[in-house]
């Protein structure tokens, strides 16, 4: 019996396509603060404030989170 599971994605491709589905006029910025394990990003609209996501353990989950906060802000 065959079976044909996807692999999950690895963090380089997750925010490879991430970053294919942000509007290229939007605002990107991840960061880390020297000493610290945790990335955020923040991913805005011109114009926008935009809120920062959740310290995440990889730079692709902290652009996702941003991402899902701040698209829901251009309705």
């Amino acid at each position: 019996m065959g079976h044909n599971y996807s692999r999950p994605l690895t963090p380089g491709q997750k925010l490879e396509r991430l970053l294919e589905r942000i509007p290229p006029s939007w605002h990107i910025r991840i960061e880390r603060q020297a000493g610290e394990a945790d990335w955020r990003a923040l991913a805005h609209a011109p114009g926008q404030e935009g809120q920062w996501s959740a310290p995440a353990a990889d730079p692709a989950d902290a652009l996702e989170d941003t991402w899902r906060r701040n698209r829901t802000l251009l309705a």
